[in-house]
């Protein structure tokens, strides 16, 4: 995939955030953009403000939902007859101790980060083999590739939804169908104020890292042009994610002992 001019896009979680930014650089590509989240206001304000407009369209539902994925992917079909890259970015994010986490809220986090994007993939898999194109992208973290403390369950998922689809792009490499995870670091969204504490409630508060971390926009250029390279590991983020991505290729070891020594939250 040289080029987006013309090809389809669906996009989740695209009504704030780095899914927002995905959307708006994909509209300038020249893409057609599928946005999906639960709520449709947010996703039309999203869509009329992206490069034209018309092009697009918003289709809301709940990720965990299966009916209404499954309605969901019929509607893009319908609409637009094909899918040349599928970003799943739907995601929520963890602030809390193991001890302070309770089973309901580990399941929680695993829902969202990965049988629900595990769900739409197998949905919308036979409509990739069928037209032997197209990418299927997921939205990992650098905290799926190290794991670091308030965000367990959220490192978990991330990791397992990178090893699901290293498995799946061994799977339909002979369909011609191609597999990226993208490993945010750092990026300055929302993130923080929806992340969830061990009681499973909004944190509600901006964490100083995500405050400083890289814009959305400039993380949203360069994971497009990494897509559109045809790059299948792609890691995102600030100096210091990258070292810790470099070190744990190193020396394990070694990660975790500064990993220990860190301040995340």
């Amino acid at each position: 995939m040289e080029s987006l001019d013309g090809k389809v896009v669906w996009i989740t979680g695209a009504s704030s955030g780095i899914g927002k930014a995905l959307a708006a650089e994909c509209a300038l590509q020249g893409a057609q953009v599928i946005l999906s989240a639960r709520r449709l206001e947010e996703l039309e304000k999203v869509r009329v403000s992206l490069l034209h407009p018309d092009h697009h369209i918003s289709i809301a539902m709940d990720i965990t939902d299966e009916a209404q994925v499954r309605h969901a992917y019929e509607q893009v079909l319908d609409q637009k007859g094909r899918i040349d890259l599928l970003i799943n970015n739907a995601g929520l994010s963890q602030r809390a101790l193991i001890t302070e986490t309770s089973m309901q809220t580990e399941r929680a986090i695993m829902e969202i980060d990965y049988f629900s994007q595990v769900f739409l993939t197998k949905l919308a898999l036979p409509t990739f083999i069928a037209q032997k194109s197209g990418r299927i992208a997921y939205i990992s973290s650098v905290a799926g590739l190290l794991g670091t403390q308030y965000r367990a369950t959220y490192s978990a998922a991330k990791a397992a939804i990178h090893m699901w689809a290293n498995s799946l792009r061994a799977e339909v490499a002979q369909d011609g169908v191609k597999v990226s995870v993208i490993f945010p670091g750092f990026v300055k969204t929302n993130v923080s104020f929806n992340a969830l504490n061990g009681a499973g409630k909004p944190q509600a508060h901006q964490d100083q890292a995500i405050e400083n971390g890289l814009e959305a926009d400039d993380f949203a250029k360069q994971t497009v042009a990494a897509l559109l390279n045809g790059e299948e590991y792609i890691v995102v983020g600030g100096a210091k994610e990258k070292l810790g991505v470099w070190v744990s290729r190193l020396s394990p070891e070694t990660l975790y002992k500064m990993i220990r020594k860190m301040k995340v939250k």
